[in-house]
């Protein structure tokens, strides 16, 4: 992805949550060079910040999303079972914009429609070894309310539902009617090793610097960019 594209999508985005009512955190608004100088390893090693993906697939509208980490905790205090052991992130899905099927190893989650449209997920079940089974149901948790969902389902949740996945819970989703804002609330997130895709695909963007950056990406943090 070039990055003026990152640039324009992460002031679209900044707008988008304003008009729903949400404000991000100070270091949101940090320019590079305030980043360099104000980061602490809380912000840096937690990868707290901005995050705009495409998969590696050169494709962002149909296959891709933004997401912003808000906070997050320590793998050490979730094995060890106290400390901060969640993590908080927003996302935005655009208008059939796929998030491509993937589940993870460690993390639990709840996915909120916080605002917009209709958020539409896929979700398939795992065989014995965790691997996705597309003729496996998923069973979820919806706001409370247990949900056997059939292999291959799409569950719709307008804006204050939610759902549960844990591991093991395949799972792709996109936008319908609109953009969606989503809430997501999980134990601790880490995006370099507990995310397992069905197809075979990056996390992050390969970015091409044709600008400079407005704000840092968390894939940024460990380059010569931060």
């Amino acid at each position: 992805m070039e990055r003026s594209r990152i640039n324009r999508i992460m002031a679209e985005a900044a707008e988008l949550i304003g008009r729903a009512g949400f404000h991000l955190p100070p270091f949101a608004h940090w320019s590079p060079g305030e980043f360099r100088t104000r980061a602490t390893p809380a912000i840096r090693e937690g990868r707290l910040g901005w995050d705009i993906t495409d998969y590696g697939q050169g494709d962002f509208d149909r296959l891709g999303l933004f997401l912003f980490t808000l906070r997050n905790g320590r793998l050490a205090d979730l094995q060890a079972g106290r400390g901060m052991v969640y993590a908080e992130k927003l996302l935005i899905s655009q208008e059939n914009q796929i998030s491509p099927m993937h589940t993870h190893v460690i993390k639990t989650e709840d996915i909120i429609n916080r605002w917009g449209a209709t958020l539409a997920i896929r979700l398939c079940g795992s065989d014995a070894q965790g691997r996705m089974d597309r003729n496996a149901p998923c069973r979820v948790d919806c706001d409370g309310i247990p949900r056997e969902i059939a292999p291959g389902g799409v569950l719709r949740l307008s804006p204050g539902e939610s759902v549960t996945l844990r591991p093991g819970d395949w799972h792709e989703f996109w936008a319908e009617g609109g953009p969606v804002l989503i809430g997501e609330v999980s134990t601790v997130n880490d995006d370099l090793t507990d995310n397992i895709f069905a197809a075979p695909i990056g996390r992050f963007a390969n970015v091409v610097e044709d600008e400079a950056p407005l704000h840092l990406l968390v894939s940024d943090y460990d380059s010569d960019v931060a």
